[in-house]
């Protein structure tokens, strides 16, 4: 079982501590610029990079006088640093560091699901082409359609995840934005040649333009683009929850010695891990929603989408990264009953075949409309009275005089609805 997800990864990303030593890090990467510039002296560079220390203790027991996150942070720095902090912060406004830092820390948070979906597209594939030619029965509308491959699914949900990473990999580069701009991003107090040269030593790039704030709607594309790959996750574990149902049993989750399915009914084995993450999916998807109220503030900021980010950004993050990785250890570890997928296709006698019967009929020169006639009524009669559809047909006097016993059997032959596969998986991996 591969077992990728480990909790401190992301969440530290998350954490306070983090979150203010990213701020930090921007104020360093402003007073170096300055320093540069002659706006600081040297020697309170130094003193500025040597003391510069905080606590997030301390800056909690600030905030509850200042009412004011970062002036708790930024005098909680002045307290270690003594004088040389009148430089600290110098030409700038909470969100120049805020959002500065926010792109560190999405970024860092689109790099380690980006690790957490590379995971998941290896396991897709490697059960893709395990069970490329296991013949499985297609539902449309939940009901039994014609033959296709068990693997087809995999190659499928892995085509999607290679879209999910593309959409993830231009969420990163969106979010990955800094901005030294000022009050109004007017840089009434700094040049915007610095917010550039500060950018750079983050790592990050400047936005073109802004307000006070990074504007939202980049922040509502990495929300809504977490909010897609949970969709294509829930996808997969609905679609492991109707393979496990005792109706069907052609696919179920790794059931461990020692584990129980019900407190009352001793013989259950329930898709739990599918189940938890169909209900996962719904919260990052519902983050999204936020995302999106939070582009339209009033002119160039208002504070009312600051809570609300504080506790999406975490959530979403963390949430798809355990659910990248639990959809990972599902799919490893699916115990597959190829010999329950071959009864379940037979299931219905030989109906699934019906339209691959009407084309063999139009080949003959039969119109459709007739040739659908024939078919059709010896399929009635196989759901209302029972039988074989494949003596019914061979006893058709209709069909029979245009078609052969070996023109038939070709008809009713699983292998003819996978004799494209192989091109299709060509067009997947290749």
């Amino acid at each position: 079982m591969i077992e990728r997800y480990t909790l401190p990864e992301m969440g530290a990303i998350w954490t306070l501590q983090n979150k203010f030593q990213k701020w930090l890090d921007v104020e360093i990467a402003v007073c170096e610029v300055h320093a540069e510039d002659g706006t600081i002296p040297q020697e309170d560079l130094e003193n500025i990079k040597s003391k510069a220390a905080f606590t997030v203790e301390r800056i909690n027991e600030i905030e509850k006088v200042t009412d004011h996150d970062v002036i708790a942070f930024t005098t909680n720095l002045a307290e270690n640093i003594g004088d040389s902090a009148r430089f600290v912060h110098y030409g700038l406004t909470s969100s120049d560091v805020v959002d500065t830092a926010n792109g560190l820390l999405l970024k860092e948070a689109c790099e380690l699901l980006l690790e957490k979906v590379d995971g998941l597209l290896e396991v897709l594939k490697r059960r893709a082409y395990e069970f490329k030619d296991t013949p499985q029965i297609g539902r449309t509308h939940g009901i039994h359609a014609e033959p296709t491959s068990f693997g087809m699914t995999f190659a499928l949900w892995y085509a999607e995840m290679q879209r999910n990473k593309e959409r993830l990999e231009k969420a990163k580069e969106i979010v990955s934005v800094g901005n030294i701009s000022g009050a109004v991003g007017a840089f009434a107090h700094l040049n915007p040649d610095v917010e550039e040269r500060v950018c750079e030593r983050l790592g990050l790039k400047p936005a073109p333009i802004s307000t006070q704030v990074i504007q939202r709607d980049r922040y509502a594309e990495y929300l809504s683009t977490l909010g897609i790959i949970a969709s294509s996750l829930e996808k997969m574990g609905l679609n492991v929850r109707h393979w496990q149902r005792t109706e069907v049993r052609e696919a179920q989750e790794k059931f461990k010695t020692g584990q129980k399915g019900s407190s009352a009914m001793p013989h259950k084995r329930n898709p739990i891990l599918s189940e938890k993450i169909c209900g996962l999916a719904r919260t990052v998807r519902a983050n999204a929603i936020v995302g999106m109220e939070n582009v339209a503030l009033w002119h160039e900021r208002d504070i009312s989408h600051s809570s609300a980010e504080r506790v999406v950004f975490p959530d979403s993050s963390v949430t798809l990264d355990y659910l990248l990785a639990k959809t990972t250890s599902l799919l490893d570890g699916l115990v597959v009953y190829p010999e329950n997928m071959l009864k379940n296709l037979n299931l219905t006698r030989g109906l699934i075949f019906s339209g691959q019967l009407m084309l063999a009929l139009t080949q003959k020169g039969i119109s459709r409309e007739e040739a659908y006639k024939w078919t059709q009524r010896n399929a009635m009669k196989v759901w209302d009275e029972g039988g074989e559809y494949k003596d019914l047909v061979q006893n058709d006097a209709d069909i029979s005089s245009h078609l052969s016993s070996e023109e038939i059997a070709r008809v009713f032959d699983v292998k003819h609805y996978l004799r494209n596969v192989d091109k299709v998986f060509k067009r997947v991996f290749d």
